[in-house]
């Protein structure tokens, strides 16, 4: 749950001009082997996206959590401004921040944090039921002094998309980050996380019950930290969800 989910968000907000939702996921990953049995096994997610005049703000919160409380947060807050009358193509600028905690030292680490600028291109079907965004960005990450990592400047590469179908009671949304890190295996990262809801607002009598049932996998390679203090490796990481989307 690193990054979550922007057109989700856009699209729910695509007539309404902002949207709001809170996300509850139990992570499969620590009791699946291949060292990641330290892995938090909760993880919450705070969305809001909201539209004005001259373009949208997005942002969320992800708080994971172990047995005996918070094991760190993550945070990102994206901006862009309309560069075209059909808001088709806008400027993108965006922060991404956070901190873990050891369960063994019990020190906290801050992450790498990193500022981000672009161009975004954003579409959506005639019924908003479809929608797709792509970002390219120069990315620059800022000194670490916690583990003595030097500031460098690197490229992303974001899609984001989202899919609703059978009349609205299935969403299927997720997003795709790819960016260069000169201290990983090959020099690149890839992160996707795909989610699938089942909403159940739209079933007869629960129109007010504001609630969806689902999963997301999170897809990784060079990103996922195990046991072993390795980040090389190829991960697919399911999660059981709820999400409820605030009117």
């Amino acid at each position: 749950m690193k990054k979550i989910l922007t057109t989700a968000a856009l699209m729910a907000a695509a007539l309404s001009l902002s949207a709001q939702n809170i996300q509850l996921h139990y992570d499969f990953g620590h009791s699946m082997g291949q060292n990641l049995s330290n892995r938090p096994s909760m993880t919450t997610t705070f969305e809001m996206f909201k539209a004005d005049a001259w373009g949208s703000t997005f942002t969320f919160t992800d708080i994971d959590y172990q047995r005996d409380g918070v094991a760190g947060a993550y945070w990102e807050i994206a901006r862009e401004f309309n560069v075209t009358k059909n808001k088709q193509w806008a400027a993108h600028m965006e922060y991404n921040g956070g901190l873990t905690s050891d369960e063994n030292t019990w020190k906290a680490t801050r992450f790498q944090h990193a500022t981000l600028i672009g161009g975004a291109w954003n579409w959506h079907s005639a019924d908003f039921s479809r929608t797709f965004s792509i970002q390219a960005m120069y990315k620059y990450y800022f000194k670490n002094r916690h583990y003595a990592a030097r500031p460098f400047s690197s490229f992303q590469l974001t899609e984001v998309w989202n899919i609703t179908f059978a009349n609205k009671l299935c969403t299927f949304s997720g997003f795709c980050d790819t960016w260069y890190d000169p201290n990983v295996k090959g020099k690149w990262i890839l992160l996707s996380e795909p989610q699938f809801w089942f909403n159940l607002n739209t079933l007869k009598g629960w129109d007010k019950v504001n609630l969806s049932v689902g999963t997301e996998v999170e897809l990784s390679n060079n990103f996922v930290w195990n046991n072993k203090g390795e980040n090389n490796h190829l991960y697919a990481i399911p999660t059981l969800a709820l999400k409820w989307t605030f009117d």
